[in-house]
C-alpha cells in the first residue's frame, strides 16, 4: 500500500462505521510494514484462535487486522470469509479502546443492531475484542471471540482475553524479530524465550500446570559426519514434523539449536506429558 493511500485513508471519514483513530495514517503504515496482510495461515496464530474458541466456548474466534477499508483475518475459527468491510467491523471499534471492547447483545446495541453481520451470517450477538498492538504501540486489530447468542464475560474471562491478545502481540513481535527457525519452521530459542515466559506467568496466575519437554537426538552428529549435512537437515525437518503432529494444537514446539528441541505444554501435568 502506497503512502498516498495511507494518507487518504487517514483523512477520510468512517463511512458509517467506527470513527477513525487520530493516528490512522501512522497506524496503517505500521500495519503494512509488518507484512502480515494477505499472507498464508500460520500455526502460531491459528493455535491462539483455536485456544480462544475452546476456552470461551464460542463458535468464532479471530485474529483480525483492520486495514484501510476492510478487516482481514490473519487467523479464524468458525468463519468462512477471510475479510469483511471495515464499516461493518466490530474490530474497528475495538482498536479505539485501550482495554476490551464488549458487546453483550448486538441486537440491543444501537451501533450494531442494523449491521449486516448481525442481521445475517454469522448472526453476531456477542462480541468481545482486545486490541493487538504492533511493537511500536499502534493498534493493528484484535483478538476477538464471537457468539450467536447474547452473553457476558464471567470471572477471569476479561483477563484471559487480554492474555491471549498479549500472546498474539508476542507472536507478531517474534515475526518482526525473525524468531523462527528457517530450517524446520519451528519457533527458535529467541522466540521461545518470549512466548514461554508469558505462558509460565499466565499458568501461574490461573493455577494451571505446565510441562516442559526437552529432546536431544542421539547419534545426530554421526548422521552429519557419514551422510552429509543435507541428510542431517532432512532428519531435523522430519523430527520437527513428527513433533507438530504428535503434540496438541495449543502446545509450543521449538528448536533450541542443533539437534535440541523442546515443547511447552500449558495445562498439562507430568502424567499428561508422559502419555
Amino acid at each position: 500500500m502506497a503512502s498516498a493511500e495511507l494518507s487518504r485513508g487517514a483523512e477520510s471519514t468512517s463511512r458509517g462505521g467506527a470513527p477513525l483513530p487520530g493516528n490512522e495514517a501512522q497506524r496503517l503504515q505500521s500495519l503494512c510494514a509488518l507484512g502480515l496482510l494477505d499472507t498464508p495461515a500460520h500455526e502460531r496464530f491459528d493455535r491462539l484462535t483455536r485456544l480462544a474458541s475452546r476456552l470461551f466456548g464460542v463458535p468464532i474466534a479471530l485474529v483480525s487486522l483492520v486495514d484501510t477499508d476492510r478487516q482481514w483475518f490473519k487467523s479464524r475459527v468458525g468463519l468462512g470469509p477471510s475479510q469483511t468491510a471495515r464499516e461493518e467491523s466490530f474490530c474497528a471499534h475495538a482498536i479505539l479502546e485501550d482495554g476490551i471492547f464488549l458487546v453483550p447483545d448486538a441486537r440491543a446495541d444501537e451501533r450494531f443492531r442494523r449491521n449486516p453481520l448481525v442481521l445475517g451470517e454469522p448472526n453476531i450477538r456477542f462480541y468481545a475484542g482486545c486490541p493487538i498492538k504492533a511493537p511500536d504501540g499502534h493498534a493493528l486489530g484484535t483478538l476477538c471471540v464471537i457468539d450467536s447468542e447474547p452473553r457476558v464475560l464471567q470471572g477471569d474471562d476479561a483477563q484471559l482475553l487480554r492474555d491471549l491478545a498479549e500472546l498474539a502481540e508476542h507472536e507478531i513481535k517474534a515475526l518482526a524479530l525473525a524468531t523462527m527457525d528457517e530450517l524446520t519452521g519451528l519457533t527458535n530459542r529467541r522466540g521461545l524465550d518470549a512466548v514461554a515466559s508469558h505462558i509460565l506467568r499466565f499458568c501461574e496466575r490461573v493455577d494451571r500446570p505446565v510441562s516442559l519437554l526437552l529432546f536431544d537426538l542421539d547419534g545426530f552428529k554421526q548422521v552429519n559426519d557419514t551422510l552429509g549435512h543435507a541428510v542431517g537437515d532432512r532428519v531435523l525437518q522430519s523430527f520437527a514434523t513428527a513433533l507438530l503432529s504428535t503434540f496438541r494444537d495449543s502446545d509450543v514446539v521449538a528448536r533450541l539449536g542443533g539437534d535440541e528441541f523442546c515443547v511447552v505444554m500449558s495445562g498439562a501435568t507430568e502424567g499428561d506429558a508422559r502419555r
